[in-house]
């Protein structure tokens, strides 16, 4: 009989994670085309609970679809639009309040220096330059917009993948060697999918709204470009909101001083901390926690990959990892790892150290 070859756990874990570094580079090289496919199943995911509760009630697959997708475009030629005309109108305005700025900063240099804090006033315009502080969140906003132009055929791409949904059960009942696990299988990660995305959707409407409200109250210019920038950039973890609060809170230091614009600054942390703090993670639920570190390294990982698009979408794409390995006993160490500490059982020190140590199997001699 002939031996054969069979690869141990270490070669393995190197052809593995040689796949993986493949899998990488062809995402990379392929952003132009995988991006607009991502924001397509995401709009997919947001857009199907409205289709099935429509269908259940009645209302004819093609009508669905129809209403469906007449919101969807009707939705994005509106933010498209609210979003040109304030762009359009803070760039106009852009030079008159860089020399606000530019003065203000001057005045408070003056200040420091005769009260002897610094020894000469520095070059104000090169530090307060408020088109550089704006550059992240203009780039970051023109390659998402860049994508969005391939509109028609994200739009075309979400009428397929929408219609295909009733039929793509059966084909894995059709597929699978066992049906009943892989229907199980899909449903959960479906289900919890988009459940998570709904959620944290709402989560950034409603921290776009309240950052909105603010901002009239204060009377901040340009409060619903504000408002949907910090709704956009609710999707980016960590910095998404900090970059959100920077120019308005500029902004209210150049219109009215250090007061308002303190109380911008104080009110949005306010709105993150309520919002982002509080109110998401009871409505996400234990199960649909990120650790940290997995939510950093994500940014950093899928905005290398696919951009600013990436940038958006890495919670999402990392939520969609961590629940596919999840509902898979033998791959559930991996949702482990990427889950939050709220996921794991509440232990001390003294149960970890007194637990007793788990019996090994070792291979009886002949």
């Amino acid at each position: 009989m002939e031996n054969i070859y069979r690869p141990g756990k270490g070669t393995w874990s190197i052809i593995s994670l040689a796949a993986l570094v493949a899998i990488m580079a062809a995402v990379k090289s392929a952003e132009a085309i995988i991006a607009p496919f991502l924001v397509a199943i995401f709009i997919s995911a947001l857009s199907a609970p409205v289709m099935f509760w429509l269908t259940r009630h009645r209302v004819p697959e093609w009508l669905s679809l129809t209403l469906v997708m007449t919101g969807l475009v009707g939705g994005a030629f509106l933010v498209s639009s609210l979003i040109g005309n304030s762009l359009t109108g803070f760039s106009e305005n852009l030079p008159t309040y860089q020399k606000r700025l530019t003065d203000v900063s001057h005045d408070w240099l003056e200040w420091l220096v005769a009260v002897g804090a610094v020894k000469e006033t520095p070059d104000v315009k090169n530090m307060m330059n408020l088109s550089a502080a704006l550059g992240f969140v203009g780039q970051s906003l023109n390659s998402l917009v860049a994508t969005l132009t391939n509109m028609f055929f994200i739009l075309l791409l979400v009428v397929f993948i929408l219609l295909e949904l009733n039929c793509f059960g059966k084909k894995l009942y059709v597929l699978s060697d066992n049906p009943k696990r892989t229907l199980s299988y899909f449903s959960r990660f479906s289900d919890t999918l988009n459940r998570y995305i709904v959620i944290k959707t709402m989560m950034s409407a409603a921290t776009g709204t309240l950052a909105y409200i603010l901002l009239i109250i204060i009377d901040v210019d340009y409060p619903l470009l504000w408002g949907l920038i910090a709704f956009l950039l609710n999707y980016v973890p960590n910095i998404g909101s900090v970059i959100a609060a920077i120019p308005p809170v500029l902004l209210a230091l150049i219109q009215f001083g250090p007061v308002q614009s303190g109380g911008v600054a104080i009110g949005y942390v306010a709105i993150n901390s309520i919002v982002g703090n509080m109110i998401e993670p009871k409505m996400m639920g234990r199960s649909l926690g990120l650790s940290t570190l997995v939510v950093f390294l994500s940014l950093v990982v899928w905005g290398w990959l696919l951009g600013p698009v990436g940038m958006f979408l890495s919670v999402p794409l990392t939520m969609a990892v961590k629940i596919a390995m999840d509902i898979n006993e033998k791959t559930r160490w991996i949702s482990i790892l990427l889950g939050s500490t709220d996921e794991l059982p509440e232990i001390n020190d003294y149960e970890m150290l007194s637990a007793p140590e788990k019996a090994v199997d070792t291979p009886k001699s002949d």
